[in-house]
């Protein structure tokens, strides 16, 4: 039987790594990065704000790529380029902790979150 989500009248398949809880923590993550840059100033926008929100997501879609490689050794790069983007984007939180975008209690909040996320997997 097809695993299926409700999602208003409709119900959507979902894909098999939606179902990692990597996956879903690194969504999650990446979904607020995004909304808080939106508020950045347009000086930003193709400096730390281009460079946070695509290494915040390639952190997600590393993590799809690699599930979804049908041999070991390329589900084994992906999950660790996965880890690599997640250490760029705590690297970038500093920085937008650095030049007060972000306060420090958010920035540490988030940098403690990749960190436990991609210690465990």
């Amino acid at each position: 039987m097809k695993d299926t989500r409700e999602s208003g009248n409709q119900e959507k398949p979902v894909a098999g790594f939606e179902k990692l809880w990597v996956w879903q923590k690194s969504h999650k993550l990446m979904q607020e990065i995004h909304k808080f840059c939106k508020g950045l100033p347009g000086e930003e926008r193709f400096r730390l704000r281009d460079q946070i929100e695509r290494s915040s997501s390639s952190v997600c879609d590393n993590i799809a790529e690699g599930y979804t490689a049908y041999y070991y050794n390329d589900k084994i790069k992906g999950f660790n380029i996965a880890r690599k983007e997640a250490g760029e984007t705590q690297n970038h939180i500093r920085k937008l902790a650095g030049k007060e975008y972000l306060d420090s209690e958010q920035s540490q909040k988030w940098v403690e979150e990749y960190e436990d996320s991609h210690q465990r997997y």
